[in-house]
């Protein structure tokens, strides 16, 4: 738009709100998501069970005490967000509470923490930086081909490079930008993967968790505040009868299918 236009402040007011938005969500995501999903802190006299069972895992697994929020839906759903782990936070649902054993929950917040430990929250902004950078990428090279040196050729030789070049670009534009979203969320299962394993690993107990995710996967109500751009952040996906098993869209889907992840922890040996 800045190089149609003639006018070079689009240019500068993008990059300064790229940059401000890059730096303010990694530095403030935490009271964004928290915002979004309505969860409220909560005191250790209000939930004592749940806050001995996360003291106990964070110092089994040797990170600092998250500050713990509750999330008021029937939904049985968790997450764990902050920029590191000094200011990490575990959220739960009142569902979850009600309906999981203590070993279930246990394996559910070992999975939490277990994001906090291997520092999935950073993995993840930086995924999302590079994924930036390639549909910038994309749209440069587009640029270039379209209205850079290639525009002024005239000869006819000159005239059908320029067109296959324009072609190129347009391919690149769109299929880049698809290949890097596909990649960040293959990049987002494999996290999954490793937090259940690591939260197998943290309690000794494999079983706990999959059992809590075969309840999870089983429960039919909706979470009220579920969104989009938070959803990746849980446990298990909080859109309820979306879940799709097609080849084709589990190359876009933020979580593997529940039932390969329990089979997995089953299958693993401690």
């Amino acid at each position: 738009m800045s190089y149609i236009l003639g006018s070079q402040i689009i240019l500068w007011i993008a990059v300064v709100l790229s940059i401000t938005m890059s730096v303010g969500s990694f530095w403030y995501s935490d009271k964004l998501v928290l915002s979004l999903a309505h969860a409220k802190p909560v005191l250790k006299k209000d939930y004592p069970e749940l806050y001995r069972i996360v003291e106990n895992l964070s110092i089994t697994a040797g990170l600092p005490m998250p500050r713990i929020f509750i999330i008021k839906d029937a939904q049985p759903n968790a997450f764990a967000t902050g920029r590191d782990a000094k200011h990490a936070v575990v959220a739960v649902t009142t569902g979850l509470l009600e309906r999981l054993s203590r070993v279930e929950l246990e394996g559910v917040l070992s999975h939490e923490l277990s994001h906090i430990g291997n520092k999935d929250m950073l993995i993840s902004t930086v995924v999302v930086v590079l994924v930036g950078v390639v549909v910038l990428l994309a749209n440069l090279f587009f640029r270039l081909a379209f209205f850079g040196g290639m525009g002024r050729q005239n000869d006819r030789g000159g005239g059908q490079a320029r067109i296959i070049m324009i072609v190129i670009a347009l391919a690149f534009l769109v299929i880049a930008p698809l290949l890097a979203q596909i990649m960040k969320l293959a990049i987002s299962r494999k996290r999954e993967l490793l937090a259940d394993a690591s939260g197998a690993l943290l309690t000794r107990y494999p079983e706990g968790l999959a059992s809590a995710l075969e309840k999870i996967s089983k429960d039919p109500n909706q979470l009220k505040s579920a969104n989009d751009a938070l959803s990746h952040l849980y446990i298990s996906n909080p859109f309820r009868g979306k879940e799709q098993k097609s080849w084709m869209h589990k190359l876009f889907m933020s979580h593997p299918p529940l039932e390969e992840r329990v089979v997995a922890l089953r299958s693993q040996k401690i």
